[in-house]
């Protein structure tokens, strides 16, 4: 192991490896659910679709540990999968197949961007002050999150957001977990954040709070899931909205991960072979089954919890093939457990805003921009969209155009076309 992952080199060993990996992954591990079911809603099987969410984060998480030596964990993204099943599918008119398809197709595109010298000029000519932002809003997203999935924060429709009811046993359970996380954290307890999680659950179950499981949830059958995978069909591939989708698809692919991966690694040598390893996963998602992969915003704690390496994701990777069989098991890990170690992270993050030039207003402001509509839109893409737009356009109003390549500038324009495409 020492040889693959370059351990030594690292200053890390496998057991803090593990550690980060499983932690990772019982932050994650509700994905292949709540991915299962939002992908079923576009005509794929349920158990199917499980099935298929598992494997793909089973391949992707190996490709990125093994190929790119980095500790993140590839699933099948919140957001896209909404993408997938609400606007390809029942927006656009497209039958699940045809989706896949997309999928397909947007991922070769996106593999053209990572293994071209698009990549390389891509990223550097994000200004670093955006690049920042980009971290920070990622930051602020994940807390909102974990707020969210903690019952501390809840929908409220005159405000749009208000306090939770702190009368409700979860909320309870949150503040348990915060407290828990908080005092294992600033100890520097090896585990911190897994040892965190274990604790809630055990609470948890005590308390009697945990999630009943559909029947059909846990049961998965090999023949229905061989009529998914790779149940591609190109009947529309002449269309307008099949481009139209790929196109959009591709956009939301490479920027926000981009955006995730470039906030979240702190060795950004290993940027260019993650971005590659994860456009490759994201074509293979299509022809698994199942919408396409993402950098978790999860993988941030696994790093957080001293993951360094590619051991992490391959860990994680790992417990993904073992969750088809526990995945009743897996419903015990209440939401709580899971919100009190995305809140610290979320906060970890946050202290990359020391470093944006708020002096300058043509880099402080769209550098705001970005930050704010992250966790706002609840989108990565968006949020950077509307950084990337008010930059190019304050740079040209202040005279201090080339202060951004020509790169920069051209996609600021086709991120506004993918503004008024998705509109």
């Amino acid at each position: 192991m020492n040889r693959l992952f370059s351990l030594k080199t690292h200053q890390t060993t496998g057991k803090q490896e593990v550690l980060a990996g499983l932690t990772s992954f019982f932050t994650v591990v509700y994905i292949i659910i709540v991915n299962g079911r939002i992908i079923a809603d576009a005509g794929i099987p349920l158990s199917a679709a499980i099935m298929a969410t598992a494997l793909t984060s089973f391949f992707g998480c190996l490709l990125i540990g093994l190929w790119a030596n980095a500790p993140l964990v590839l699933v099948p993204g919140m957001g896209v999968n909404a993408f997938f099943t609400y606007t390809i599918v029942h927006g656009m008119g497209l039958n699940w197949q045809e989706a896949l398809t997309v999928v397909f197709i947007s991922g070769l595109l996106y593999m053209i961007v990572a293994f071209t010298s698009l990549s390389g000029t891509i990223s550097r000519a994000i200004p670093s002050s955006l690049k920042q932002a980009i971290t920070v809003g990622v930051g602020l997203l994940i807390a909102f999150i974990g707020l969210q999935k903690g019952g501390l924060v809840i929908a409220d429709s005159n405000t749009s957001v208000a306090i939770g009811d702190l009368g409700e046993p979860n909320v309870w359970l949150t503040l348990f977990a915060l407290v828990t996380t908080f005092v294992l954290f600033a100890r520097n307890v090896r585990g911190h954040f897994l040892i965190a999680i274990l604790i809630t659950t055990v609470a948890g179950a005590v308390s009697g709070i945990h999630y009943p499981i559909e029947s059909n949830e846990h049961t998965f059958s090999i023949s229905t899931y061989l009529e998914v995978i790779g149940s591609f069909s190109f009947s529309s591939i002449g269309t307008f909205a099949f481009w139209s989708a790929s196109f959009v698809l591709t956009m939301v692919l490479v920027f926000e991960n981009m955006g995730l991966i470039q906030g979240m690694l702190t060795d950004q040598s290993k940027f260019k072979r993650s971005f590659q390893a994860n456009a490759i996963s994201s074509a293979a998602s299509g022809f698994l089954g199942t919408s396409p992969t993402v950098a978790s915003l999860e993988s941030a704690t696994g790093i957080a919890s001293g993951g360094k390496t590619g051991l992490t994701a391959v860990t994680a990777g790992l417990l993904f093939l073992l969750s088809l069989f526990f995945i009743p098991f897996i419903k015990w890990i209440p939401d709580s457990a899971i919100a009190a170690v995305l809140i610290v992270v979320g906060g970890l993050m946050m202290q990359e805003v020391k470093h944006i030039p708020f002096h300058d207003f043509s880099e402080g402001f769209p550098a705001f921009i970005t930050l704010l509509l992250i966790p706002l839109t609840y989108s990565i893409p968006d949020g950077i969209a509307f950084g990337f737009i008010s930059y190019a356009i304050l740079k040209i109003a202040v005279g201090k155009r080339k202060d951004a390549s020509a790169t920069f500038y051209v996609i600021a324009l086709l991120f506004l076309l993918q503004l008024i495409l998705h509109g």
